[in-house]
């Protein structure tokens, strides 16, 4: 076992200091675009963009398996052993390494290897909704990646995960999955109230609006866990309403570090509060409860017909 993973199976919610990782998290997320464009590439279209993501595994980020005519294949992270995975129906598997490259080498090196198993595939080499982005086979620029916090934010991504499914069962209207979009570089759960919403103004950068009207086509609840950015230079776990019913960004969320950001448009949960709480599901899943509450109250969802109360026996 390494060290890093000895920290992270020690504090449970590894530290995930925004500054200090910015340079792997940049190549991170361009890789994952590379990752995901070839999923959407081959995958048939499904609302809310939910064909395009990525899915926390035990070991890291999985496509789960992408249809290529009669076959599949199936595009795996593993943030423990720092290797990238292609493995095919038909048992044959492909295994590059993650370490410091440029994602311009990584680009060309992962569809060389597709093709070497028979696959062929082409996707939109520009980067999505990044502003001014450069196109994967010319960026040069993005090349670090340090293993050991690779493997703190596989961490920090694997509790998230744990908690988000813990609080998905407690809805029985349409919900997405817990997943990873790989454009703004998040882990989401969306509840939908089942009524259909206003068209989304749209310009997100590097984004069709149509996208961002589709994915936003009914009335949502969604939360998630965000790196952090330019805009807010830390990881927090985020709540919003689509479209924001009248009173939701003066509600009272638990707990009191929860705050609404003007500029994200969003509550917000710094990582770094619930990581050091003596109990951090807990205050997360108040978290996600109380933003919930607090956008299907004020627009007036049928909470009765949606909600339910998951039974402990049916673990057993």
């Amino acid at each position: 076992m390494s060290s890093t993973q000895a920290e992270w199976n020690q504090s449970n919610w590894p530290p995930l200091p925004y500054v200090e990782w910015k340079d792997t998290l940049e190549t991170l997320h361009l890789w994952t675009q590379i990752v995901g464009k070839i999923r959407l590439s081959q995958s048939v279209w499904t609302n809310h963009s939910w064909h395009v993501t990525l899915y926390v595994t035990s070991r890291g980020l999985t496509t789960s398996p992408i249809p290529h005519g009669s076959r599949s294949f199936e595009i795996g992270f593993d943030f423990l052993a720092h290797q990238l995975r292609v493995h095919t129906g038909d048992g044959r598997t492909e295994t590059m390494r993650l370490e410091r490259r440029s994602v311009a080498d990584f680009y060309t090196e992962l569809l060389g290897r597709l093709r070497g198993l028979g696959i062929d595939v082409r996707i939109r080499t520009l980067p999505n909704e990044i502003p001014g982005a450069t196109r994967f086979e010319l960026d040069h620029e993005h090349r670090i990646y340090i293993p050991e916090q690779a493997t703190r934010f596989f961490g920090a991504l694997a509790q998230a995960d744990r908690v988000f499914k813990e609080f998905r069962a407690g809805f029985i209207g349409k919900s997405s999955p817990v997943h990873f979009f790989w454009g703004s570089f998040d882990l989401a759960v969306t509840r939908f109230s089942g009524r259909t919403a206003p068209p989304h103004p749209g310009g997100v950068p590097n984004l069709p609006d149509w996208v961002a009207r589709e994915a936003y086509s009914h009335e949502v609840s969604s939360c998630g866990f965000w790196l952090g950015g330019a805009m807010l230079p830390e990881p927090v776990f985020y709540a919003y309403a689509y479209p924001e019913p009248d009173g939701f960004r003066s509600a009272s969320l638990r707990p009191s570090a929860a705050s609404f950001n003007s500029t994200l448009g969003e509550f917000v949960l710094p990582y770094d509060a619930v990581r050091q709480a003596p109990d951090p599901d807990a205050m997360l899943l108040d978290f996600l409860q109380t933003s919930y509450e607090a956008a299907a109250d004020r627009a007036g969802w049928d909470r009765d017909a949606l909600e339910r109360t998951p039974n402990p026996a049916e673990r057993r």
